[in-house]
């Protein structure tokens, strides 16, 4: 072994050694969150790393920024050949993968490649960053631009020693040995070098040079931004992206029977799972999450990156105390909640996961901010006022307003829609119509559950409704933190239906379907839930309705945040009127599951927005600009919200706002 050799196994060694130190001491960190499985359904989490983090599919989103970081990520891929190469001749004097004959022609063609298109997206990644990229890469802080320029520059450097390695070692006669040939940039760079002493020292130069950047890349990481390099694919591959039956934004229920709790909900990093603290080490800083918030859109103090961020840095603040036994440290003084993140920003939240839509390394900003929301009207007692009269309202009259729950059913009288206490059970029924508290009291949406009954019955759909026995979903109380009155609603709402051995439900309200299709199993209510876009669209496609009257107007569509992004339906909707004739879809700049929040969700609804522009004016400008006459919904809260828009516009004379239940029965042959 030559002293080259020797230099080098004592530089590697050393290398792994602290990198090594570092992920001891970061999972140690971890060790402190809570325990959650996420080592389930090891095929579904495979397939997630492979379209999420290998095929990028988050990331291409992003029509510009998109291609960049896929061509960065593959490049260090195919390249990580090139340095198991390197590391290789290191150790062993010649070491080369020649011996994969034909292959090799082909790997050291792609890496001379991938090396080029390396290059030219770091140098538009630092244009973009510092010169003419999007508002939240330019107003980065210091530190963090300062960490993406070390970071891109050292890629930059570690591309350009490999090409000057490889051209030396060209131009030294070596390329017969080391597919020379193949590698037509190595080999156009060759010329500019001369078969002497002179060369052969730039070569070891070039050489040292790149290995040493590329072990100094893989110890800087851990304490930068750019930790995600090594975090992001376990990270993809822990999220609950369709793993399990309940919907991917199911909240996870408290043990409100745990007599040890000293609190309920999340305050500080021990109270997060060590899931929620390994999101933390593997944001990437992009801003992503930000740049789609309708909270911080509309002037909001909330920003779900800061959040995560937050994280992290509390994390390192306090698990070195902790962890080293440390009990009189000021530190301990502080927590994450209140000391780096306010009750504000929290409350600001609309939970319609647009951040955890966009985020390419699967953080799951909602549930975090949700678990802080739980501890602060749990433990504290502390939330905003309008949710006082909200919790009561629901404590009392099982709905958030002051309506009698003797009045549920009022909407349907003259409609003949029998009671499920009337049938004594469900096993004659099509469908349960769990009808919700907007569709029961409120004076616009009951119209709406007037169609959708009307078309169920025209379609011959057997159903029936739960009238005063039905209460209200609690995902408004569990959004808003109130876990205990949540799960009440919920448990009282499940011993009645199980008790009339209900199998099927339809309803027209996003959040009722979701919280009934995902959250409802947890405490033993199994159902087979469809939202009422889902069954119309497939009665037309079926032709058991017909729709012959022709609507001739322009519509566009909102989608529902817990009907889309929380449950993936975007096209039903759109079906269900698409066959109207001469009604025709305009598309708001903003749609599907990049859509535009309303304003209403995470009890925002029961709540007084205070900061910047109200959400539901930014959404309703943007439906007015499409210049049509309808806005559809398929939700009573976007419904409301959008209304309220309208009028706040002074455009109710010219436009109208209607959930596609009614577009549909107003054409439908009766």
């Amino acid at each position: 072994m030559e002293i080259k050799n020797i230099a080098f196994l004592i530089v590697l060694i050393a290398a792994f050694a602290v990198f090594g130190y570092t992920a001891r001491k970061v999972f140690g960190y971890l060790k402190l969150g809570k325990a959650e499985n996420r080592f389930d359904h090891f095929d579904k989490r495979i397939g997630n790393v492979l379209a999420i983090a290998f095929g990028q599919s988050k990331i291409l989103r992003d029509p510009v920024q998109g291609p960049i970081h896929f061509a960065i990520f593959w490049g260090f891929v195919i390249l990580l050949l090139a340095v198991v190469e390197s590391i290789g001749e290191g150790l062993i004097p010649g070491f080369s993968f020649a011996f994969l004959g034909p292959v090799y022609d082909v790997i050291a063609f792609l890496t001379d490649l991938v090396a080029l298109f390396v290059l030219a997206a770091v140098l538009f990644a630092l244009f973009r960053r510092h010169i003419a990229g999007p508002k939240r890469l330019r107003e980065l802080d210091k530190p963090s631009q300062m960490d993406a320029t070390v970071i891109l520059i050292t890629i930059a450097l570690i591309m350009i020693s490999m090409f000057v390695q490889n051209a030396t070692r060209i131009a030294l006669g070596d390329g017969a040995d080391f597919a020379g040939g193949s590698r037509f940039i190595s080999a156009a760079m060759a010329g500019w070098f001369s078969d002497s002493p002179g060369t052969q020292v730039l070569f070891e130069i070039a050489w040292w040079v790149h290995v040493v950047l590329v072990l100094g890349f893989l110890n800087f990481l851990p304490y930068s931004k750019h930790f995600h390099v090594i975090t992001s694919i376990p990270n993809v591959y822990f999220s609950n992206r369709g793993i399990h039956r309940e919907g991917d934004g199911a909240l996870k229920p408290l043990d409100l029977e745990d007599e040890t709790a000293e609190k309920f909900g999340s305050s500080d990093i021990e109270d997060f799972t060590w899931k929620q603290l390994f999101d933390s080490y593997t944001c990437t800083h992009c801003g992503r999450c930000t740049a789609v918030c309708p909270a911080n859109i509309t002037g909001k103090l909330l920003s779900p990156k800061k959040i995560i961020v937050d994280t992290r840095t509390r994390l390192e603040e306090k698990a070195p105390v902790v962890t080293k036994g440390i009990e009189d440290s000021p530190v301990l003084q502080k927590q994450l909640l209140h000391d780096f993140v306010t009750p504000q920003e929290l409350w600001a939240c609309t939970t319609c996961r647009a951040c955890v839509m966009e985020c390419p390394v699967m953080i799951e900003h909602v549930d975090q901010i949700v678990d802080m929301r739980r501890y602060l009207t749990l433990t504290e007692g502390e939330f905003p006022e309008q949710l006082q009269v909200l919790f009561r309202n629901l404590e009392n009259n099982f709905a958030p307003w002051q309506f009698s729950p003797e009045d549920r059913g009022a909407w349907a009288e003259g409609l003949e829609i029998p009671l499920l206490s009337d049938l004594g059970s469900a096993e004659e029924i099509d469908y349960l119509f769990w009808v919700g508290c907007a569709g029961s009291f409120d004076a616009r949406y009951k119209k709406v559950s007037v169609a959708l009954a009307k078309i169920m019955r025209k379609a011959g759909i057997r159903f029936a409704i739960l009238g005063r026995e039905e209460k209200c979903n609690g995902d408004p109380a569990r959004r808003a933190g109130n876990e205990y009155l949540a799960q009440m609603l919920m448990v009282d709402n499940i011993e009645k239906l199980n008790a009339y051995k209900v199998k099927n439900i339809v309803t027209a309200c996003p959040h009722c379907f979701h919280s009934l299709k995902n959250e409802f199993p947890q405490f033993g209510g199994t159902y087979k839930v469809i939202h009422h876009s889902e069954l119309i669209s497939r009665l037309i496609d079926q032709g058991v309705i017909l729709l012959d009257t022709p609507m001739r107007k322009d519509v566009t569509f909102h989608d529902s945040c817990y009907l889309g992004r929380y449950n993936d339906i975007y096209e039903e909707p759109r079906s269900s009127i698409v066959h109207i004739e001469g009604l025709h879809i305009v598309e708001m700049e903003r749609n599907r599951d990049k859509g535009f929040c309303c304003g209403a969700g995470g009890a925002q609804m029961f709540m007084e927005e205070s900061e910047g522009k109200r959400v539901n004016i930014e959404r309703t400008e943007e439906a007015l600009a499409t210049g049509v006459e309808t806005i559809a919904s398929a939700c009573p809260f976007c419904m409301t919200m959008l209304t309220d828009g309208v009028k706040e516009k002074e455009k109710q004379e010219e436009v109208e706002v209607k959930d596609i239940a009614e577009l549909v029965y107003e054409v439908m042959r009766k």
